[in-house]
């Protein structure tokens, strides 16, 4: 076994259109469910677990609502306007890829137009080509938490399978238009997440989750989705059959806080929920205890045979997934609760936190690697893994942030790890490679970026772009393929 990561293996960075594009009515983009989310002002831990509870009518207020300090995801990090100058900063990091979601609304400003938007098209293009020039391979998400507002208040977003189609129409546009310069695309992001924030994740109103009906809801939108993804995915091998199609799940893992088999029973019932979705769209069906728990559960979905087949011949080529923390799970109810990624769960009392409460977990990288290969035998990208923190800008406008190369250094050490293994890891993107607006609470102090952008929480700075002390290590660890993690 060759030693050390792949000679082409993939290092970059990622960010989300609705977290950093900003220009939200520019070229004549839609609204999306993102643009009517909140900042939330001194948030607790858990303040990210109500995010989801936004009622109709706070809903139908935002949207006459043109504030962009109270829905900070309007305006992000002013990406769409400095994308030029933001990728010549990662082409000096070396990226070698650069992942990034294009917003449904640009091209679809409702979703249900006969022809898509050129200007959202031609801005995609540009930005495209930027990348290109510079050497950085994209990797497009097509959906990532901005679903089209429009079709979230027809349709109740993926709850209708009407929607299937409006997508399909969407991902054809894609593949047609950018296919011939994007080799690496995902469906949707963190696509289990619909069982904890609908709305963010499939455009489900609140007052819909009535409480005879929410799972049954729930679970029928994310068959819908998981027929979405394997339909877009037969898509775009046929009309551009030297990609790959990936899919992206949420990697929450768990231990069991004690040596009691009810805490190892209680993470493997959490380990299937963590599944559920990537098991269908690697495997191509659900998996066999799913249809026995909804039915003892009282919970209602169709399902056809068609749908099944669809689902079986039009697996992802590839899987990607988050990774920022690990929880431990228990069946007792004295057990601390710490937060993560928009999820709560039990605090290790092995290890350390950071700055918003996650617990850092460098070893939990290696393990999931390792569970994801031996459940799916497919090559695995690690899409998101990074650090929140508060950062300090110094008198000569330096920002050092020994804290996140720390963070960073262990989970690619570990990384490095699993692939002298033998488990195919292809690429890493670091989350938030330039500061970005929070997904949880739209927040801008919460930093997880190489590069630093002046802009506080609402707003105020001059969008400065300064690179961090992480810019020049992570220069340094591309330069030499992850051997100099010094």
């Amino acid at each position: 076994m060759e030693k050390g990561f792949p000679k082409d293996f993939l290092w970059g960075g990622a960010i989300a259109a609705h977290q950093a594009e900003g220009g939200f009515r520019e070229g004549g983009k839609g609204l999306s469910v993102a643009d009517i989310e909140q900042y939330v002002e001194n948030p607790t831990r858990f303040t990210y677990n109500q995010l989801n509870d936004v009622p109709y009518e706070r809903i139908l207020a935002a949207e006459q609502d043109d504030d962009l300090k109270k829905y900070p995801k309007r305006r992000g990090c002013q990406f769409y306007y400095h994308y030029k100058d933001d990728i010549a900063m990662f082409k000096e990091m070396g990226f070698k890829v650069f992942r990034f979601s294009i917003a449904w609304t640009r091209i679809f400003p409702t979703g249900e137009e006969e022809e898509p938007n050129e200007a959202g098209l031609a801005f995609y293009d540009d930005m495209i080509n930027e990348l290109v020039k510079a050497g950085i391979q994209p990797l497009v998400t097509i959906n990532h938490y901005d679903f089209p507002l429009a079709l979230a208040k027809k349709y109740n977003g993926f709850a209708d399978p009407i929607v299937i189609d409006l997508f399909l129409k969407y991902c054809r546009v894609l593949f047609e238009r950018f296919g011939d310069r994007v080799k690496y695309w995902l469906t949707f992001n963190e696509i289990d997440s619909i069982i904890r924030h609908p709305l963010k994740s499939a455009g489900i109103i609140q007052e819909t989750l009535t409480e005879d009906k929410k799972y049954s809801i729930l679970y029928q939108a994310l068959h819908h989705q998981l027929v979405a993804s394997a339909l877009a995915t037969k898509l775009l091998h046929e009309l551009v059959p030297d990609a790959w199609m990936g899919c992206m799940g949420t990697k929450h893992t768990n231990y069991p806080y004690t040596c009691d088999p009810n805490d190892f029973l209680n993470v493997l019932e959490m380990d299937r929920e963590c599944y559920l979705a990537i098991d269908v769209q690697a495997r191509g069906e659900y998996p066999y205890w799913f249809f026995p728990k909804l039915a003892r559960e009282g919970i209602e979905i169709r399902v056809t045979e068609e749908e099944k087949k669809i689902l079986k011949e039009n697996t992802v080529d590839f899987v990607s997934f988050s990774y920022y923390n690990s929880f431990v799970t228990s069946t007792r109810d004295d057990v601390e609760l710490v937060p993560g990624n928009l999820h709560v769960g039990g605090k290790n009392p092995y290890l350390k936190s950071g700055d918003w409460g996650w617990q850092i977990d460098p070893l939990g990288l290696r393990i999931s690697l390792m569970q994801l290969y031996e459940r799916y035998q497919k090559p695995l990208f690690v899409a998101e893994n990074g650090m929140g923190a508060m950062d300090h800008v110094e008198e000569d406008g330096s920002v050092h942030d020994p804290y996140r190369i720390d963070y960073l250094r262990a989970h690619i050490a570990e990384m490095k790890k699993a692939v002298e293994e033998g488990i195919p890891v292809f690429g890493y993107t670091m989350w938030g490679c330039i500061d970005i607006v929070s997904s949880a609470t739209c927040e801008m102090k919460k930093r997880y970026g190489f590069i630093y952008v002046d802009q506080d929480d609402y707003g105020n700075g001059t969008l400065k772009r300064t690179p961090k002390d992480s810019f020049y290590w992570y220069k340094k660890v591309i330069a030499s393929n992850g051997e100099d993690l010094a």
